[in-house]
């Protein structure tokens, strides 16, 4: 990884990272439907505006609309619609930085959901990493103030339903037609569009936008998706899928330094440590330790 890969992957995580301030700042006053209808669609719009760009200069990727629209609608929901709405749900109690630490659980759910994809055993270090990542969770969320908010408990359910969705999304990736990575961005947003309109009457806006909530729904939909979205496919063009997932173990750090910085969050004890544990239960299940990083890029090196 070079330093222009490095510093995407540093950029990358420092937009998703600021995806949950965004959501926290937007979500009381949207709520969920009304805002992730807001983020879906101007990362739709602004993925339709680069790709006119990119068609007008011959290097244009066509949706395919009725090969893969199937296809879209299944990455839609389980990777954009589901999960973008269970944590702007969770967002209207939960502080940015847990909801990041809780994003972080993605990878420890995408390898038990592939166990059992797969039907093969769990073996003792992943069994190891599923039981750390829970402590993790547990001691974050149970010495949090914001367990003592009322809807706590369902917030935290419906962020880690989120980040199963994730995983859900990844393992039907693996399986699933081969789509260009900018057509399945772009179409899936889309996607994501028609899938969360029909909420939109059964969970109204209880308040006003104002100018600035509607600049953090602007920045939560161009920045943290469309363009978040370029250059995660970018790094994987360059450095491949494996390296680009490090960004996992980066989003946190970010995650809990915007919501210091720009909400006044505490960041105590246990959200320090917590973070700790549910990163290293994550390295152990998805089997990114630094040993195994090291004999991966020695084998592409011999290549």
């Amino acid at each position: 990884m070079n330093t222009s890969n490095m510093l995407r992957l540093v950029a990358l995580a420092a937009i998703w990272g600021g995806s949950f301030l965004f959501m926290r700042i937007a979500a009381p006053v949207l709520g969920p439907a009304v805002l992730i209808e807001y983020r879906v669609a101007f990362a739709a719009l602004f993925l339709a505006a680069v790709a006119w760009f990119l068609h007008r200069r011959g290097r244009g990727t066509p949706l395919a609309l009725r090969r893969h629209w199937k296809h879209y609608l299944i990455l839609g929901l389980f990777n954009s619609a589901l999960p973008f709405v269970l944590f702007a749900f969770a967002a209207r109690t939960l502080s940015a930085s847990v909801l990041s630490v809780l994003n972080a659980t993605a990878p420890m759910w995408g390898a038990l959901v592939g166990a059992v994809w797969a039907r093969h055993r769990v073996g003792g270090r992943t069994a190891l990493g599923l039981l750390l990542g829970t402590g993790g969770v547990a001691l974050l969320v149970g010495f949090d103030h914001v367990s003592e908010r009322p809807g706590a408990g369902v917030a935290v359910a419906a962020a880690l339903v989120a980040a199963f969705s994730y995983s859900i999304a990844s393992q039907y990736a693996k399986t699933a037609k081969s789509v260009p990575p900018f057509a399945n961005a772009h179409g899936s947003m889309w996607a994501a569009s028609l899938l969360v309109l029909p909420l939109i009457p059964f969970f109204p806006s209880p308040g006003q936008p104002t100018p600035g909530i509607m600049a953090a729904v602007l920045a939560l939909g161009v920045l943290c998706s469309g363009i978040a979205y370029i250059l995660y496919f970018k790094l994987i063009e360059e450095v491949g899928t494996t390296s680009a997932l490090t960004v996992t173990f980066l989003n946190p750090l970010f995650g809990i330094l915007w919501g210091a910085l720009f909400l006044h969050e505490v960041v105590g004890w246990h959200t320090l440590l917590g973070s700790a544990i549910v990163l290293l239960g994550t390295a152990l299940v998805t089997g990114f330790l630094p040993s195994s990083l090291r004999a991966r890029a020695a084998v592409q090196g011999k290549r």
